[in-house]
């Protein structure tokens, strides 16, 4: 079994980030809904490319705003494809 890479959207001094297990280094924005989508896109991404992934969202003040998996759908997709064989 796979670890999951963990990507976490959480408030900086200056605006919103977008960090975790996944190279390109922390990813910084102006505002929370494009850090989110960016988040989404990237977990969407990598989970596509057979990858599990936790996305945790934070709130200005710290607080967990909501926790989401996305499932690995080339992992799922390979595994449906042995069982027809």
């Amino acid at each position: 079994m796979t670890m999951p890479c963990f990507i976490f959207v959480e408030p900086s001094s200056d605006g919103w980030i977008v960090r975790g297990d996944f190279s390109g280094g922390p990813l910084q924005f102006a505002t929370g809904a494009r850090a989110e989508q960016a988040a989404r896109d990237l977990a969407h991404r990598l989970a596509d490319a057979g990858e599990p992934v936790v996305l945790d969202i934070r709130l200005r003040d710290g607080a967990r705003a909501g926790r989401f998996l996305f499932p690995p759908h080339a992992a799922e997709t390979e595994a449906a494809s042995a069982l027809r064989a």
